[in-house]
């Protein structure tokens, strides 16, 4: 209730803590009211916050790869909902939602992309969840390299799970030690009274007790052994991808144009002469396209399909012709090239 907002105040003291120490320090908010005010710089109004994370792009790729429809995913779920979010940020921007029952959130067209923070998991979205499930557990091999390629080659800037890299199969589940007894009876009641919007069915794990907190441990060994290998090389290979490619790198949501049919996405990004175009099939089986995509002339780039990922083997050649049919791999997506 003060006269200014503690968001502002707070980003203002970072401010001065970076100067005195003569570097940058960085402000991010997780927030899931929608508010593009928070990062909005206070001449425009906003309280200067750096970014913020972007849960309505997390909802629409976990939707789409999961199916599941309980609690706030009952919000999402259509490929409109992850084009919108890789053109504004925001799914919700003041349209009726199903889950909070009432009109949510505010346009964030005009907030630039790199004041958003994207994610397909993250410590809330694994942590919250009543088993504690990575994405690993939930969906097939070829489902995670489609997630972590419309993560990274968003316009946003990339955020990964600890584990994510290399597929992770160990539940983050949450975990406490307190000492309180009524404290430790609240969070315990706390938990199943949040999972009744889900309807798992099923009493969660005990917050309090110590096998809960083993359990959630990393098996840092996974990642040097077959496909936790191989996806620990998948990211290496998009991080390097993004870091090397202008279209790539760059954070202009004005030379971004995205697009969805029957189930395939469309992106394309471009930054001075260079040119990219990914195509990511969320559909669980191979689709052809009958359309000039993309082109003649294209390179390309990756192939989420590929043997060398341990995917069932491309159908897409390395430079395109004009074919007016394409196929893609279930599951999968393709980047292409090109240099103007």
């Amino acid at each position: 209730m003060s006269e200014r907002h503690f968001l502002h105040e707070l980003a203002e003291r970072t401010g001065e803590f970076s100067m005195r120490h003569g570097r940058k320090y960085y402000l991010i908010a997780e927030s899931d009211l929608n508010d593009p005010k928070v990062a909005e710089t206070p001449e425009r109004g906003g309280h200067g916050i750096d970014a913020l994370w972007c849960d309505d792009f997390h909802h629409a790729v976990h939707t789409l790869l999961t199916g599941e429809t309980g609690g706030y995913y009952a919000d999402f779920g259509s490929m409109d909902h992850l084009v919108k979010s890789l053109r504004e940020g925001y799914v919700y921007s003041g349209q009726y939602s199903v889950f909070r029952k009432r009109d949510h959130g505010d346009s964030s067209e005009g907030l630039p992309a790199d004041r958003f923070v994207v994610f397909s998991q993250n410590h809330d979205q694994a942590g919250n969840r009543m088993k504690g499930e990575r994405l690993a557990s939930l969906v097939s091999f070829e489902a995670q390299k489609l997630a972590a390629g419309i993560v990274i080659l968003s316009p946003y800037i990339p955020l990964m799970f600890m584990g994510e890299e290399y597929g992770e199969t160990a539940p983050f589940l949450y975990f406490i030690s307190h000492s309180d007894s009524s404290l430790i009876e609240g969070v315990r009641e706390g938990r199943k009274k949040e999972f009744e919007a889900f309807d798992w069915g099923e009493e969660p794990p005990d917050p309090q007790s110590k096998e809960t907190f083993i359990r959630s441990r990393l098996n840092r060994e996974q990642a040097s052994a077959g496909n936790h290998r191989v996806m620990k090389d998948f990211y290496r290979e998009l991080i390097s991808l993004r870091k090397g490619t202008p279209a790539l790198s760059g954070t202009e949501r004005d030379k971004l144009e995205a697009g969805a049919e029957d189930g395939v996405l469309f992106l394309k990004r471009w930054k001075d002469y260079s040119h990219v175009l990914a195509l990511f099939n969320f559909n669980k089986k191979d689709i052809m396209i009958r359309h000039d995509v993309p082109g003649a002339g294209w390179k390309k780039l990756m192939d989420s399909s590929g043997k060398e990922w341990n995917g069932p083997g491309p159908t897409l050649p390395e430079v395109s012709g004009a074919d007016a049919e394409i196929t893609l791999r279930a599951e999968s997506f393709v980047l292409y090239a090109k240099d103007s």
